[in-house]
C-alpha cells in the first residue's frame, strides 16, 4: 500500500525542492535516467529531456504548463525494446493513462520504467504559453502562481488566455503513479505531498530518501472534488454543444470540411501505435481517373477525398482507449474539434463497456475481448 510523507519547501522555492528530490533519485542510483520537461533557453517553452547526469538538472521543470508531445509515445520508445536500466518519467495524468493503455497492448514495458505523476492544473497550447512569457510572465513565475492557487482549487488562466479544451474537461487531475507529488489542497510554497508506491518504497527508505510521516490536508479531497465537478460541468456543456452542431453525417462532414487529411491527429495520438496503417498505404492513393469517375457520377466531389472515412475508421479502432489528452486538437492545422469528437463518442462507448481507459493496467480493453452476449440491445439482437 502506498505511503505518504511531505517535502518541506524552503523559501517558497517549490520547483527547486521537487527537483532536489528528483535529483537525489539519480544521485543515489535509484534510477539511472530521468525523463522530465526542461525549459528552453528562450524561457518560453519546454522540451521533454532524458537526463542521465544529475548535474544537468538545471532548468528541469516538473510543473511545466505545456505538453508539446504526448510523452507516452516517448515512454514507448524507451521501454519497448531492451530497456535494462531503470528510468523514471515525469508525466502528466493523461500521459500516465496513455502509458497504462499502451502497456495493455504491449507497447510499453513497465518493468524498468517508473512513473512520476503530479497533480495537474492543466496545460496551455505551446503558442499561447510562449505569448504569455513574451508578454511579461518570465519563466517560472506563471508556474509559481498556478501552484499557489491549487491550495483552493483549479487555477485560473491569465486574462486573454485559456487552458487547452482537453484540460478544461479532464476529470482526472490526480494521477496514479509510482511516485505521486501532491499539490491540490497544499500550501505549495511551504510543502507538497509525496506518496510512494510499493514498487519503490523499500529502496527509497533504505537509501534515506523517504520515511512515512504526516497526513494530507483536511481540505484536499474537498478541493479535488471541486475541481473534478467543475471540469465535468465543462465537459458536459462542450458535449451538448458539439452534439447540437454535429447531428448527423452531413453535419459532421460540414464541420470537418476543412480537414486536409494530413494525419497529424493520428501521428500525435499516443493510442494510434500501429506500425502498419491502412492510411499509410496505397489504398487511399487513387488514380486521377478514379476522381473523375466519382465527379462524373455525383456531379462534383469534395477534395481531398476520404476525410470522413479517415476519422470514422480511426475512431472505430481506438475510441475505447481514448484518454482525452487533446493532442489531436493541438496538432490540427485546421483547428478542428477532433478531441471533442473522440471524447464525446468515447464517453458513450466507454460507458457502454463499463471501461475507463488508463484506470488499471490489469483491466482488459474491450477490443481485446469478445463476449457472446454483449451489445445485443445496441445491435438489435435479443
Amino acid at each position: 500500500m502506498a505511503k505518504q510523507t511531505v517535502l518541506k519547501v524552503s523559501g517558497g522555492k517549490t520547483e527547486e525542492t521537487v527537483n532536489g528530490f528528483l535529483k537525489s533519485l539519480l544521485e543515489k542510483g535509484v534510477i539511472e535516467a530521468l525523463l522530465i520537461p526542461k525549459r528552453l533557453p528562450s524561457g518560453d517553452g519546454f522540451a521533454q529531456t532524458l537526463i542521465h547526469d544529475p548535474g544537468k538538472m538545471d532548468g528541469a521543470s516538473p510543473f511545466s504548463l505545456t505538453i508539446p508531445v504526448q510523452s507516452a509515445r516517448v515512454a514507448s520508445n524507451l521501454s519497448i525494446k531492451n530497456l535494462n536500466k531503470k528510468v523514471a518519467a515525469v508525466l502528466k495524468t493523461c500521459e500516465i493513462r496513455a502509458v497504462v493503455e499502451l502497456a495493455k497492448f504491449l507497447q510499453v514495458k513497465l518493468e524498468n520504467l517508473f512513473v512520476i505523476g503530479i497533480d495537474c492544473p492543466g496545460t496551455f497550447e505551446v503558442t499561447d504559453y510562449s505569448k504569455m512569457v513574451q508578454e511579461g510572465k518570465e519563466g517560472g513565475k506563471l508556474e509559481s502562481e498556478m501552484l499557489k492557487s491549487m491550495e483552493k482549487g483549479a487555477p485560473v488562466a491569465p486574462q486573454g488566455f485559456a487552458f487547452r479544451p482537453a484540460c478544461q474537461m479532464c476529470e482526472y487531475p490526480v494521477p496514479k503513479a509510482d511516485i505521486h507529488i501532491k499539490l491540490f489542497g497544499y500550501k505549495t510554497d511551504e510543502e507538497v505531498g509525496l506518496e510512494i508506491g510499493d514498487k519503490l518504497e523499500k529502496e527509497l527508505e533504505e537509501k534515506g530518501l523517504f520515511s512515512a510521516s504526516g497526513n494530507e490536508p483536511a481540505s484536499r479531497n474537498e478541493v479535488i472534488n471541486k475541481v473534478i465537478a467543475e471540469r465535468i460541468k465543462k465537459r458536459d456543456a462542450l458535449f451538448q454543444e458539439f452534439s447540437g452542431i454535429v447531428k448527423n453525417l452531413p453535419a459532421f462532414l460540414d464541420k470537418f470540411s476543412t480537414c486536409i487529411r494530413c494525419h497529424n491527429c493520428m501521428i500525435s495520438c499516443p493510442i494510434c501505435y500501429c506500425k502498419e496503417c491502412v492510411f499509410r498505404t496505397a489504398v487511399f492513393e487513387h488514380e486521377g481517373d478514379q476522381f473523375l469517375r466519382w465527379a462524373d457520377r455525383k456531379g462534383g466531389i469534395r477534395m481531398p477525398t476520404d476525410t470522413l472515412i479517415f476519422h470514422l475508421i480511426r475512431m472505430t479502432h481506438m475510441v475505447t482507449s481514448c484518454i482525452g489528452c487533446g493532442l489531436c486538437d493541438s496538432a490540427c492545422p485546421s483547428k478542428l474539434p477532433v478531441a471533442t469528437l473522440f471524447r464525446s463518442v468515447g464517453d458513450k462507448i466507454q460507458k457502454m463497456f463499463n471501461y475507463v481507459p488508463g484506470r488499471d493496467v490489469n483491466e482488459v480493453p474491450p477490443v481485446a475481448t469478445f463476449k457472446e452476449d454483449e451489445l445485443k440491445i445496441e445491435s438489435g439482437s435479443f
